[in-house]
């Protein structure tokens, strides 16, 4: 059964980035609280970061997620309590006052409340903690609806490979969801970051299929979440001398670029 540790700024957070890295939903791990974030507004200024342990289960045991809290360091050790909550509300827990977790999907939690404009106002105040002066400018389309956050020193915002942009698109989907009386779907992006990776990704896969083309053998790139892998796929299906397949189980998942047969 796999597990991985996460951290973050929040115990939401590194529930979040854990999910991402997995490339699960919530109601597919349980997940142990081994630290809390030590102080701060949404815990991102603590002077230690929240840790959660995230354990995928097994097929079909899906439904509710299993959060577990680690007792207080100095205290004497005993065996943790396990809470079962519903798999839109895994950090119910340790969730400051105030913070807009999600109930199932198609469900009012509080009537008169814009889901958008609650998303929005949480990405401002998130962002306000990180010492960023931001904005959110919003585009509704036919399946999905996205948040363009403006400002300056957005790579905070965006991190890694947009890691911490995807967490915050999860936690901002959370916000919304809460409000909305049917499923909505929010894609968040700072500085048009995904029309770049997107680029990004597409000239890689172009570069890598010339070097399969030049040296007749196959290429297996790094760990990608499965909307990643999809640009690589996208951009070589028409390829007429290379093919492309994905391998191997999530978090860990990669593409595989491969010379098509003679």
């Amino acid at each position: 059964m796999s597990k991985i540790v996460a951290t973050g700024k929040t115990i939401e957070d590194a529930v979040a980035l854990g999910l991402a890295r997995l490339g699960v939903s919530q109601d597919r791990v349980s997940v142990q609280v081994l630290s809390q974030p030590s102080r701060g507004f949404l815990g991102l200024f603590g002077v230690k970061e929240a840790k959660v342990e995230l354990t995928l289960l097994p097929d079909g045991a899906g439904g509710e997620t299993s959060v577990k809290e680690a007792p207080p360091s100095g205290t004497q050790a005993v065996p943790a309590k396990t809470v079962q909550v519903s798999h839109a509300s895994v950090a119910t827990q340790a969730a400051p006052a105030g913070t807009a977790l999600a109930e199932s999907p198609g469900t009012a939690s509080l009537e008169g409340k814009d889901p958008y404009q609650e998303a929005i106002t949480f990405l401002i105040e998130t962002g306000q903690a990180m010492g960023l002066d931001i904005s959110v400018e919003m585009e509704k389309g036919k399946d999905f609806t996205t948040l363009q956050i403006s400002g300056a020193g957005l790579g905070l915002m965006i991190g890694r490979r947009g890691q911490t942009l995807d967490a915050l698109q999860y936690l901002a989907n959370i916000v919304a969801n809460r409000y909305s009386d049917s499923y909505l779907r929010i894609v968040l992006d700072a500085e048009n970051f995904r029309d770049r990776r997107k680029k990004t990704l597409e000239d890689l896969a172009d570069r890598l299929a010339g070097r399969v083309l030049k040296t007749r053998k196959e290429i297996v790139l790094e760990p990608m979440p499965a909307a990643e892998r999809k640009v690589i796929h996208a951009k070589l299906q028409s390829h007429g001398a290379v093919k492309t397949y994905s391998k191997g189980e999530e978090p860990n998942r990669r593409v595989v670029i491969t010379p098509k047969s003679s």
